[in-house]
């Protein structure tokens, strides 16, 4: 692929897999709304704990060949399919295993309903397969770059469960609300996505492929395991060890600052990683990009994080009612950690693009070792102590992320500091001025209107007087983007 191509099909995925993900974090942002007016907490700390244990077997499932599929140069259908054939039979195994294992999970937590638990689990489960078939397709959507594929699988999917978990919590159906939610919102968007990827399944299996993308993935498996383990740890320990109500409080409290981070931070991965492995045998490229989307993804999420924090009481008040403001402290804690998120994730996608799983898996040990010791000292301080060890993790696996970088790429730790440091001054000063307004005497939801009004203000005023360089990129980013959509329109009507 060229270089000008591959930058417009860069620049063209990041804008579609940005308006998939803001479109679908809007609804779904929507839905948690209406649903959390509707539902109980202890619903809500239900359905977290029981994703634990279904978050495992997904990855479980995918072992790293989705990521190998997309960093191996000469990745065909043979390839393809027999990823697809492997994921299927784990999925279904790891299903039957979950569906038997289900009343002991439920006895081992006591603090929830045994009665209500068990099917909980075994229905959700279907999740497992519905990932098996799905991972394969992402893969080949990701590989060949057809972002606007993921915008529609994705937005129907959204749609369609958004109507049904909606109405089944206003008919009294509790939790399962929740669970019909979840399961149609993924069998939806596989389904859309199968019809309009152009991917066949093809009646192949090679061993010898599979071995070939075993010695990659499996790295980039036990690493990816490692750490949803270690991220799920908590919740598992707070469903243990406390109240199902605090693990409602600690999960809901997550997912803002989560929409978030997965908005700017995912959407720039998801295009950034396939982009990059297509440039891995250059390594002044490599280093351009690596470095332009830290100080970009930075940029962008640094202001959003700060400002919930800032915004958090009044936000929490107006979308969920008061009945859920115990998880503020979470809220901003956890907003707080995600700020280093580009350092630790940027950083982690460029090593796996020039193949270096092994180095990949060596930090995931280092980095959860660490965070697993913090955790075990904070549990008898409570759940508060909890979400302060995640946000002390979280800066630490950033450093320890930065360092390999420098000796592959010649991109050291200060010199990504000096790139992400501006977009932290800028926000620092936002945060200071919406966090003052928050002091105004005024209803909850003006107040929070006055408050998002000045943060965006602020840090676009402060940013266009210090002309910061990445502020200018993203306007001329933009302004390309969009002519570009415009000349592709012109041709179109002319023809």
């Amino acid at each position: 692929m060229k270089d000008n191509e591959l930058k417009n099909k860069t620049i063209s995925g990041f804008f579609w897999k940005f308006g998939e993900d803001g479109i679908s974090k809007i609804i779904n942002f929507v839905i948690s709304i209406i649903l959390a007016r509707l539902l109980l907490p202890e619903d809500y700390g239900l359905i977290a704990l029981v994703s634990v244990f279904i978050t495992i077997c997904d990855k479980i499932v995918v072992s790293g060949f989705a990521t190998a599929l997309i960093q191996k140069k000469d990745a065909d259908g043979v390839d393809f399919s027999t990823v697809f054939y492997f994921s299927f039979v784990t999925s279904v195994i790891l299903y039957i295993l979950l569906f038997l294992a289900a009343p002991y999970i439920a006895d081992f937590y006591m603090a929830f309903d045994k009665e209500l638990l068990v099917p909980v689990i075994r229905v959700m489960g279907i999740q497992i397969v519905l990932t098996a078939i799905s991972s394969v397709q992402s893969a080949y959507v990701s590989r060949t770059m057809q972002f606007e594929k993921f915008f529609w699988s994705n937005s129907v999917g959204i749609a369609v469960s958004a109507i049904v978990g909606i109405y089944m919590a206003y008919a009294g159906y509790g939790v399962w609300a929740l669970v019909a939610q979840y399961l149609i919102k993924a069998s939806v968007g596989m389904t859309v996505l199968w019809f309009t990827s152009g991917w066949r399944i093809e009646r192949s299996f090679s061993v010898a492929r599979f071995k070939a993308l075993y010695s990659y993935g499996w790295k980039i498996f036990s690493a990816s395991m490692i750490k949803v383990l270690y991220n799920d740890l908590r919740s598992l320990v707070i469903g243990k060890f406390f109240s199902a109500d605090a693990l409602a409080f600690y999960s809901k409290g997550q997912s803002f600052p989560q929409l978030i981070e997965g908005s700017v931070c995912g959407t720039i991965d998801s295009v950034f990683f396939p982009a990059v492995s297509k440039k891995q045998s250059s390594k002044e490229d490599m280093l351009k990009m690596l470095r332009r989307t830290i100080s970009v993804s930075s940029y962008l999420l640094t202001p959003m994080l700060f400002g919930l924090a800032a915004v958090g009481p009044s936000l929490i008040t107006v979308l969920l009612t008061e009945k859920w403001l115990p998880c503020v402290f979470y809220l901003q804690v956890i907003s707080i950690a995600f700020i280093t998120t580009p350092l630790e994730i940027e950083n982690l996608q460029a090593i796996k693009a020039v193949g270096r799983s092994d180095i990949v898996l060596k930090l995931e040990i280092a980095k959860r070792i660490i965070g697993i010791a913090l955790l075990i000292v904070a549990i008898p301080f409570g759940v508060e102590a909890i979400a302060i060890s995640f946000l002390i993790s979280n800066i630490i696996s950033a450093i320890l992320n930065a360092i390999p970088s420098a000796k592959l790429f010649g991109y050291s730790l200060f010199q990504q500091l000096t790139d992400i440091i501006p977009g932290v001054i800028i926000s620092a000063i936002m945060f200071a001025i919406v966090y003052i307004v928050g002091y105004i005497n005024l209803s909850p939801i003006w107040k929070l209107v006055v408050q998002i009004c000045a943060g965006i203000t602020s840090y676009a005023l402060v940013s266009l007087i210090f002309k910061t360089e990445s502020f200018n990129y993203i306007l001329n980013t933009i302004k390309l983007f969009l002519g570009k959509e415009k000349m592709v329109d012109d041709k179109q009507k002319n023809n």
